[in-house]
């Protein structure tokens, strides 16, 4: 009798360590996700547009608009400035949300 007592406390401890570990397990993963999230990615909203004329570069712009090169960039995604061509819409203001 004692010998299935033991053998009985033996699993249930077993099982609370178990169930232990799994709470941990959960708690670590939930913290390494709101550590590791990734940034909110912003999405530009334009207010105003230049088209490009001969000779025109992004420093260029950014200089005649008085922007800053971060802002310009983030306003302006998917412009290749080594591509830049006359006529094509750049945006001068805008706004991130």
């Amino acid at each position: 009798m004692a010998k299935a007592n033991s053998n009985v406390a033996m699993y249930l401890n077993l099982l609370l360590l178990l169930s232990l570990l799994l709470i941990l397990n959960m708690a670590e993963s939930r913290l390494y996700l709101t550590r590791h999230a990734k940034a909110r990615t912003l999405t530009p909203t334009c207010v105003s547009i230049y088209g490009a004329e001969e000779g025109d570069t992004c420093f260029g712009i950014t200089q005649a608009f008085n922007l800053t090169s971060d802002f310009f960039n983030q306003i302006n995604p998917n412009l290749n400035c080594d591509q830049m061509f006359v006529g094509q819409w750049i945006c001068v203001d805008g706004f991130l949300s």
